[in-house]
């Protein structure tokens, strides 16, 4: 068989053994991402899997440059790559995608066991988290509800029926009253 009629029956059991998994993603026909371990674990990792032409013969490249392993530090993220190398190099020649991907969600832990969260994000100055702080607070106050005094509520009321809701018309303008305020003489 040629590398694209490999790559071709590769792809349609990829397909088929991971379609409605949530970790696989295929890019590209020649490009895959696969999730190892859980979006909340702080040791998950995202494998980044492209083939190039002559795949299976050549390996294919491997990356974690993902953002979601922006949290990995770069030696632990260079042991994992090393270490799915070496069983590109076992497998040379057949699919090796499933059986990649499978050793890796099985040696996780392995993989793993150095890793310490690399955080990345600015930190803030007491001072500096006091204004925003300050900013966010004056933001959000409550607007207040017009208040009422006893007697303009009993006027309310006394306009309103047993649901608190206005009878029909209340804002209607009296035909009578209107027509004995003026308007154009008959004569």
């Amino acid at each position: 068989m040629t590398a694209n009629e490999d790559q071709e029956m590769e792809l349609e059991a990829l397909q088929s053994i991971y379609e409605g998994d949530d970790c696989f993603k295929e890019l590209s026909p020649v490009s895959f991402q696969y999730r190892i371990g859980d979006l909340e674990d702080a040791k998950a990792f995202l494998l980044d899997i492209s083939w190039p032409e002559t795949y299976p013969e050549t390996s294919p490249k491997i990356s974690l440059d993902a953002f979601f392993n922006n949290r990995i530090c770069p030696e632990v993220k260079k042991t994992i790559v090393t270490k799915l190398e070496e069983q590109v190099e076992a497998n040379l020649g057949t699919a090796m995608m499933y059986t990649l991907f499978e050793w890796a969600k099985e040696n996780q832990q392995q993989l793993m066991e150095t890793h310490h969260p690399v955080n990345n994000a600015l930190t803030l100055t007491s001072s500096s988290e006091s204004v925003i702080n300050a900013n966010f607070s004056s933001s959000k106050k409550k607007e207040k509800k017009e208040q009422l005094t006893k007697s303009q509520k009993r006027k309310l009321t006394g306009k309103t029926d047993n649901k608190g809701e206005l009878p029909r018309g209340w804002n209607w303008a009296d035909v009578i009253k209107l027509s004995k305020t003026g308007g154009k003489d008959d004569d």
